[in-house]
């Protein structure tokens, strides 16, 4: 029955933004620039920019889309940005070096990737803007996700190599699971009634993705993306992620790959994981998003300094835009 509600919703929001009522935008934050770019899917035009963040990494919206939650990777901040103004109002220190973020559902927690030190997640509360804890992991976080049913805050550590998950009423690790090498980026699968079934997961090393059992805990299977055509395959610069980005489409029916080696995004069906098309994006391509009514994928390029804007239904890239210097994070923002 939530799965079906889950599905209204989707749809709801998707005729929302297509009658006007509120505004879509492409995040997009540049590892090695100061500023964070808004792109309008309408247009596949740069509309905005957050300025004076200096080395962006992560970023994530407000439910309700009054604020932007960006990480700050030179002053180790969680930088708080208006909506409607694109002006920083706020940075919040951290306890290290942050990565990636995510907000809970109702808007109340962000939770922060550190990645230096011994890591942890840094939790913050949006009513105060002010750090209320750090939840060690015994191993620096790259990523951190909040599940869909909003039960759960999902850690990923590549020195620690292991997954955390993080009761989100509690605040406390409830379990982990050691992998074969560093955790990168994860998305996640439901059961009919809206809890976590599997969860996708790319490795340092590794072309490909596992699936987790989110009940048992292991790993259930081990799917290596296809091998790119001769000549086509990168091996420089891949910072040890051949494979970096994971996407589900709003209706929960793919699963989006990204590899990087291969410089394309894989579909899968789901739930059977059969693989149902490719298309070449943009040079090492380290992250991707999708438009509320999935019917466009966003892929940041951290090589080519661009986002591709990727037609779903014919697999075919449209055009790039170009953005700043080494874009690598991006999500959809719903604004009012």
């Amino acid at each position: 029955m939530k799965t079906k509600l889950s599905l209204i919703v989707a749809c709801s929001l998707a005729a929302t933004v297509a009658g006007g009522a509120a505004t879509v935008r492409i995040v997009q934050t540049n590892a090695a620039g100061d500023s964070v770019m808004l792109i309008d899917p309408a247009t596949n035009t740069v509309v905005g920019e957050i300025k004076g963040i200096e080395v962006n990494h992560g970023a994530t919206v407000a439910p309700d889309g009054s604020r932007f939650y960006i990480t700050n990777e030179a002053e180790s901040t969680l930088d708080v940005a208006d909506a409607r103004t694109l002006t920083v109002s706020k940075h919040i220190p951290l306890t290290n070096h942050p990565n990636n973020v995510a907000i809970s559902k109702d808007g109340r927690r962000v939770y922060v990737a550190i990645a230096g030190g011994a890591g942890a997640v840094d939790v913050i509360d949006t009513a105060t803007l002010t750090r209320v804890k750090s939840i060690r992991t015994e191993g620096g976080i790259h990523n951190t996700y909040v599940t869909p049913d909003g039960k759960f805050v999902v850690a990923g550590s590549i020195p620690g190599k292991k997954i955390n998950v993080i009761d989100q009423k509690t605040e406390e690790i409830v379990w982990t699971m050691p992998t074969d090498d560093g955790v990168r980026p994860m998305a996640f699968d439901t059961n009919p009634d809206g809890s976590t079934r599997r969860i996708f997961v790319e490795l340092s090393n590794f072309n490909g993705f596992l699936t987790v059992d989110f009940a048992t805990h292991k790993v259930m299977e081990t799917i290596p993306v296809p091998e790119a055509p001769a000549g086509e395959k990168v091996t420089e610069g891949l910072q040890g992620s051949p494979a970096h980005g994971l996407a589900i489409t709003p209706d929960g029916k793919e699963l989006a790959v990204l590899s990087k080696m291969n410089t394309r995004v894989y579909f899968y069906s789901l739930p059977d994981l059969k693989l149902s098309g490719n298309v070449k994006v943009g040079h090492h391509p380290d992250w991707l998003t999708f438009t509320p009514d999935g019917t466009r994928l966003y892929v940041a390029n951290a090589g080519s300094n661009s986002v591709s804007v990727v037609d779903v239904a014919t697999r075919k890239e449209l055009l790039q835009i170009p953005v700043g210097q080494v874009p690598k994070r991006n999500m959809t923002a719903v604004l009012p």
